[in-house]
């Protein structure tokens, strides 16, 4: 390339700027961060202008020495023995500060409602021995024009890193006022000539792309490539919700995806409605249970209710396949999604039967079978597409068979801490959960965690008391107990000093008490002051 007259005397850095810029090889979702400035932005002038980005923690040293987020939680578990519990979350969230790379955006804040710039990663990280504190640093250049203020505080931003959702960072663009012209994020004061990058929003609008969340674009993507995907993970992670948000996408409705819950409804109660007997909807949605089998799914002899005379009267009638098969040979531009509810709980090769051959994308449209209860020939159309939902933690429902296993792609479902933007009586419910589940990770597996939607209602954080007391005592307690089968031993390890010593049982407490018993068990084992104090030390108002 540099042989070329108009790359002579280019660095290998100018030429690698230069192809970045036009042809960046990185997914486009990369995650936004927002990282603080040191308490109440304390470092803010120095890193607007020493064009770089700043935290905290210098006693682990340099942050390139650690291969992974278990050695970098050692180090903090070492300096910071009282909050082994959190360390985990924080360990990668500091190799992902160390990770990051030209290009990524960032943004700086004071306190939880206040933005400061967003700016642009354009070097890479360094631990900067000569400054007193604060010594991990990341190049980065900063857009002040970008500065604002929310009519709400982000409780998340109580930390120093913390994701930045792609509506959150929707609302900080569009707030960027009379600079929106201007199309690139990352774009300094003053250059107005820049041309906008892909999914950046031009006069208002943005991509389609652009608009999904990552982990319904890697559903989709997957969707694509297998055909078929598994939701696993463990329960109140959001599987159901997920699978639906894909439909909502495959349909063309990704604005939807974070609309409010009367709005969703409304469009999938559009997509799932069938237009007659005997047809599909684009969007069909099934549970399997151990009595559900292939009649229901596939085809069978089921009661005729409309027959006229005594006795039973049997027909032959299509099951949910089949009909979604023959609606997406009628509309081939179309996606028909069936999503199954509790895959793993019904008896899967009895209720797909000869489907499991069809279902690979390979011999979608081109092979076809005799299926042998009516006789008929079915060929899968290629537009078909399955998303299955699996509880992790479901321990009455065998394991799927390799056969299924191998037609299938899996993808994991998380609890989403980010989801917990709030706190109930300062009780940070981010904080909590993320307590609650090392412990029960520690006793029973990652299979069995919590996910955010007990500590949600409406989609939305709890904020009261009351409510945290019915999530608690009503919803988290019976669970945590199923888990511990019944063993007090077991339930104290995991509920600490909740679970009284002579019963056995956890506690009733009155719901205003609730919150602080809940911190001193949980959430003190957690760094999350931008100044690096500990979580108890924030309970108690230090």
């Amino acid at each position: 390339m540099r042989a070329q007259e108009e790359f002579q005397g280019w660095s290998p850095h100018e030429v690698m700027d230069f192809l970045y810029s036009f042809h960046d090889p990185r997914p486009q979702d990369r995650v936004v961060w927002k990282i603080a400035p040191g308490e109440r932005a304390s470092l803010w002038d120095d890193c607007l202008q020493n064009r770089r980005i700043r935290i905290g923690w210098d006693e682990v040293g340099s942050l390139g020495q650690y291969e992974s987020d278990q050695e970098l939680k050692a180090a903090l578990d070492r300096n910071w023995p009282y909050s082994s519990g959190g360390n985990l979350r924080l360990a990668r969230q500091m190799l992902a500060f160390r990770d990051l790379e030209r290009g990524d955006l960032v943004v700086a804040n004071r306190g939880k409602s206040e933005v400061l710039a967003l700016g642009t990663v354009v070097g890479g990280y360094a631990y900067d021995s000569d400054e007193p504190t604060h010594r991990h640093t990341v190049a980065v250049d900063w857009d002040t024009s970008y500065a604002q203020s929310f009519d709400a505080p982000r409780h998340a931003w109580q930390q120093t890193l913390a994701k930045v959702p792609a509506t959150l960072m929707r609302e900080i663009r569009r707030g960027q006022g009379l600079h929106d012209a201007l199309g690139t994020p990352g774009a300094v004061a003053g250059d107005e000539g820049a041309d906008a990058p892909k999914g950046s929003p031009v006069d208002g609008v943005v991509l389609p792309d652009d608009e999904l969340p990552d982990d319904v674009r890697s559903v989709r993507d997957l969707l694509a490539h297998k055909g078929q995907v598994v939701l696993q993970g463990p329960p109140g992670t959001g599987k159901t919700r997920l699978a639906l948000n894909v439909a909502l996408a495959l349909a063309g409705h990704p604005d939807l995806i974070e609309a409010t819950p009367a709005e969703r409804a409304a469009t999938l109660a559009e997509l799932s409605a069938v237009p007659e007997e005997e047809r599909a909807a684009r969007l069909t949605m099934v549970t399997f249970h151990p009595s559900y089998g292939y009649e229901d799914f596939v085809e069978g002899f089921r009661p005729d209710t409309a027959a006229d005379g005594a006795g039973l009267h049997l027909k032959m009638k299509k099951g949910v396949f089949l009909r979604a098969c023959a609606a997406a040979e009628e509309l081939p531009d179309e996606t028909f999604l069936i999503v199954v509810d509790e895959i793993n709980r019904g008896d899967l090769p009895r209720i797909l039967g000869e489907l499991i051959t069809l279902l690979e994308l390979d011999k979608r449209g081109s092979v076809s079978i005799t299926l042998p209860t009516s006789g008929r020939q079915l060929t899968v159309p290629p537009n078909i597409r399955i998303i299955g939902t699996m509880n992790s933690a479901d321990r009455s429902v065998s394991h799927i068979d390799s056969a299924i296993r191998r037609r299938f792609a899996f993808f994991d479902v998380p609890p989403d801490l980010d989801a917990l933007d709030g706190d109930v009586e300062g009780l940070g419910l981010a904080s909590l959960l993320e307590g609650l589940n090392d412990r029960l990770d520690a006793q029973f597996g990652p299979d069995h965690l919590l996910g955010q939607a007990y500590l949600l209602s409406d989609d939305r954080p709890l904020t009261t008391v009351e409510q945290l007391s019915h999530a608690f005592h009503h919803e988290i307690v019976p669970l945590v107990t199923d888990y511990c089968l019944g063993r007090p031993d077991m339930l104290r390890a995991v509920l600490g000093e909740l679970v009284d010593d002579r019963t056995g049982r956890v506690v009733q407490t009155n719901p205003q008490d609730l919150p602080g018993m809940l911190a001193k068990v949980f959430v003190t084992a957690g760094i999350t002051e931008e100044d690096g104090v500990s979580a108890e030390s924030e309970w108690n108002g230090e």
